[in-house]
């Protein structure tokens, strides 16, 4: 009981704390978000500590989000890192005391190059927020450590309010998913929103095909051989005007006695589902959900049969 009253203790200081700024929220976040908006360069983060570490993770939302972002060790910057920042970046720096050495040695450098400064600070008296451009308050009136002295409720209140910058400004852009999937490809979202129907199927002599007036027998080969369970049924100009499945067949079997003289016509649906290669492999695996099949043919404009694609071949490639 008493780690569980400890735990809720925590969340409950961390979360009184974002709350204490979401009652503070200004005309400072419009100003932040418009020069990052405006800005033609970068966004470089800087932030020493647990600073530092949220700091990071704020640069990458950025720059996930279609911001260009990279986050500068100010340790390291006036040490020659300094030389990343030009004059049409803006500075997000990170301090809950205001007077870190490290980030107020790279103030009147940062200066010089005439880059803007956007300080999330804890304290609105200090060095940091006296020398910046725009100043996010980001105090806590403790920490959830019941020393009150390692950062918790502070870097909590630090990274919220990085992400709320970060939503803001994909807001102001227009940033959609498909936007999104650009900077995540390996991603399962990325994957549903760039793979297309032409990057997975099958084409050429993979293709099952039968022509109009095929007689059932010749069909099983065609169906057996190539694989997928079904062959397109197509007339003398490869237009799709048909599709006949295994469970056809079965189905065949059960009401002909000459079920292998038959014509693939009279077994086969003149319905079949179809897509083309440009389309989202996402919409096909949501028609093959949706028809409870495993195969769709790809056609072009015309219905001319171009290819075919398996429910297999969807989640090879983690279309899901």
């Amino acid at each position: 009981m008493e780690i569980i009253e400890s735990v809720k203790k925590t969340l409950k200081v961390e979360a009184d704390s974002i709350y204490d700024v979401y009652n503070r929220v200004g005309k400072e976040y419009e100003v932040a978000v418009d020069l990052m908006l405006n800005c033609k360069g970068k966004v470089v983060v800087t932030g020493m500590g647990k600073s530092g570490q949220v700091g990071k993770k704020i640069a990458a939302t950025l720059s996930s989000t279609g911001t260009p972002a990279v986050f500068l060790h100010p340790a390291e910057g006036v040490h020659g890192d300094l030389g990343i920042i030009r004059s049409e970046d803006v500075v997000v720096a990170i301090s809950n005391s205001g007077e870190t050495e490290e980030i107020i040695a790279l103030l009147p450098v940062i200066r010089r190059f005439g880059v803007k400064i956007i300080s999330i600070v804890g304290r609105l008296n200090s060095t940091l927020a006296e020398r910046s451009d725009c100043v996010i308050d980001a105090s806590v009136q403790k920490e959830a450590c019941p020393l009150n002295l390692a950062p918790t409720a502070s870097t909590t209140v630090a990274l919220a309010i990085g992400d709320a910058l970060a939503v803001a400004l994909l807001e102001r852009k227009g940033f959609k998913e498909e936007d999104f999937a650009v900077f995540h490809p390996s991603g399962s979202l990325g994957k549903k929103l760039l793979t297309r129907v032409e990057d997975l199927y099958h084409k050429g002599d993979l293709v099952p095909i039968v022509e109009i007036g095929t007689k059932v027998a010749d069909a099983v080969y065609i169906i057996s051989s190539k694989g997928f369970g079904c062959a397109a049924i197509v007339d003398k100009n490869k237009i799709v005007v048909g599709i006949i499945t295994d469970g056809d067949l079965r189905r065949g079997m059960q009401k002909y006695t000459d079920v292998f003289e038959r014509k693939v016509e009279e077994l086969g649906s003149n319905s079949p589902k179809l897509i083309t290669k440009n389309e989202l492999a996402a919409k096909a695996l949501k028609i093959m959900e949706e028809n409870s099949i495993t195969s769709l043919l790809i056609v072009d404009e015309n219905k001319k049969i171009d290819g075919i694609i398996h429910l297999h071949d969807l989640l090879r490639a983690k279309i899901v």
